[in-house]
């Protein structure tokens, strides 16, 4: 089965076009730019936004949906705001079709053009203060902690399954807060959720740290950031929390009294992930075999294969001892399959578990269980044990975080090895061009040395790692004076 996927020394890109495609995570669609989520990228999704959602709330937030249209004239009331999407807008401008009298199908109704165009939802914030304006009065109302789960439009011209696609799926957070040191607070306190569920879920070590002016989000005053490292050396933001000041609120005339009765705007916070996850997912942990899933959220945790004859009494034996597995694996909460069709053939499903990244692979030969054994594989590293049957139950579940914890120390042993000091622009072009990962640079701190950078090399600031400590030195690209080293990376 491996023989279906480019290999990753060949062509690191095709072979992730072809993982995502052939382990059944998603497909091209119809319309350019998007992409069908299939059954197993779904239920890959659906386990992350279901863990998202419970540390949500246990962070106090709540659910809500808003609108999908957003009336033009809102986004042109943060100016930042509207530059940073114009481009990137969907713009509905009629509201019915016909048919056309010349016998062509159908055709848009002129005498149906909106008052007021639509714009497809980017992104919420506008919507959504205008909805707060409402809501909020007095420093009662407040704090607002909002959640909604929801698809965005940004129309791209070069997409790619699940790292850039013209509709998404995420989640959007949207508070208000009565002081700015709140806010501040809410939008840190959100950056360590990201990064504990990187971490802890996603087996996926990151970076947390700040954007610089020219990467944040548009309409923020701050953008914080997880970054993480692909196995081609690549970064990609893998979640943004972002303090919006009182920009927002200004915007949309969102005011509050305060305890001494004074009237004040709000101080704002947004935050996000989005499907882009599985993208690297894909991309940190997979191999030329398949996928490589983390136990915690992969679909199928342990799958378990019987290799059947024709004699009924082992078949009541093999299926037996599945039965008692079963049993034991779903009373611990662990996601199994039983995997019995005499259609295809063992080798053939080994291929095909191994490919959709299954963590788990249980074998029931006849010959094994007589001897009191059964084999059991473990995708990340594709090795076998044999362990004594009366001991497979509490084999497993301990080979499940087994499996985490070794995941997430060879992608961080791969992060920190390829993370590399330069102090010369000679040293910093050679290493972008010729080796793969982050470079630690100090850099003068202007848009303008920024821009050059990343005009010269593709390399941006990926982040200002909020660790960072006070080290004086000279702007690798400028010359002038530095305080402290940044992030560079070429990005997805």
């Amino acid at each position: 089965m491996s023989t279906i996927l480019t290999k990753r020394s060949d062509d690191y890109s095709q072979w992730y076009n072809d993982l995502v495609l052939k382990s059944g995570l998603a497909d091209y669609s119809a319309v350019k730019g998007c992409m069908v989520i299939k059954p197993h990228g779904f239920a890959l999704w659906e386990l992350m936004r279901d863990q998202l959602d419970k540390m949500f709330k246990e962070t106090g937030h709540q659910n809500a949906y808003f609108p999908l249209l957003i009336p033009k004239s809102f986004l042109s009331r943060e100016a930042s705001h509207v530059e940073g999407f114009a481009k990137e807008c969907a713009v509905v401008t009629h509201y019915r079709l016909k048919n056309d009298p010349n016998g062509n199908g159908i055709i848009v109704d002129k005498d149906a053009k909106l008052e007021e165009e639509l714009i497809v939802r980017p992104t919420s914030e506008t919507i959504i203060w205008n909805t707060y304006k409402d809501w909020i009065q007095s420093y009662r109302d407040l704090p607002i902690l909002i959640n909604q789960w929801a698809n965005v439009v940004r129309w791209e011209m070069r997409t790619r399954l699940f790292l850039r696609t013209t509709e998404f799926l995420w989640q959007e957070g949207h508070t208000a807060h009565a002081t700015k040191e709140e806010a501040i607070e809410e939008t840190t306190k959100m950056l360590e959720v990201y990064a504990t569920f990187a971490e802890d879920f996603m087996a996926l070590p990151v970076l947390k740290g700040v954007k610089s002016a020219n990467e944040r989000f548009a309409g923020a005053e701050d953008t914080y950031c997880i970054e993480a490292m692909m196995q081609d050396g690549k970064a990609l933001q893998a979640g943004t929390s972002h303090f919006l000041g009182q920009n927002f609120a200004k915007a949309f005339e969102v005011q509050f009294r305060d305890k001494e009765n004074k009237l004040d705007y709000v101080w704002a916070t947004s935050w996000g992930v989005s499907t882009r996850l599985i993208g690297a997912l894909v991309m940190a942990h997979s191999d030329d075999n398949g996928l490589v899933l983390p136990p915690k959220i992969a679909p199928i945790q342990v799958v378990i294969i019987p290799i059947l004859n024709k004699n009924p009494e082992t078949v009541a034996k093999l299926n037996q001892v599945a039965d008692d597995l079963i049993s034991g694996l779903k009373a611990a909460g662990i996601r199994c399959k039983y995997d019995n069709d005499d259609n295809t053939r063992p080798g053939w499903k080994y291929a095909e578990y191994e490919l959709k990244g299954v963590p788990v692979r249980i074998v029931l030969g006849a010959r094994d269980i007589e001897n009191g054994n059964i084999e059991i594989m473990r995708r990340d590293m594709l090795t076998k044990e044999m362990v004594p049957v009366d001991n497979a139950l509490e084999y497993t579940k301990t080979l499940l975080g087994t499996i985490h914890d070794s995941m997430f120390n060879k992608a961080r042993d791969f992060r920190d090895s390829n993370i590399r000091k330069v102090d010369t622009w000679e040293e910093f072009v050679k290493t972008i061009e010729e080796v793969p990962g982050f470079i630690s640079a100090h850099w003068d701190g202007t848009p303008e040395t920024e821009e050059q950078i990343k005009e010269a090399t593709k390399a941006t600031i990926r982040c200002i790692p909020l660790d960072n400590v006070q080290e004086e030195g000279k702007c690798v690209f400028s010359g002038k004076h530095s305080t402290q080293r940044v992030i560079f990376a070429r990005a997805y």
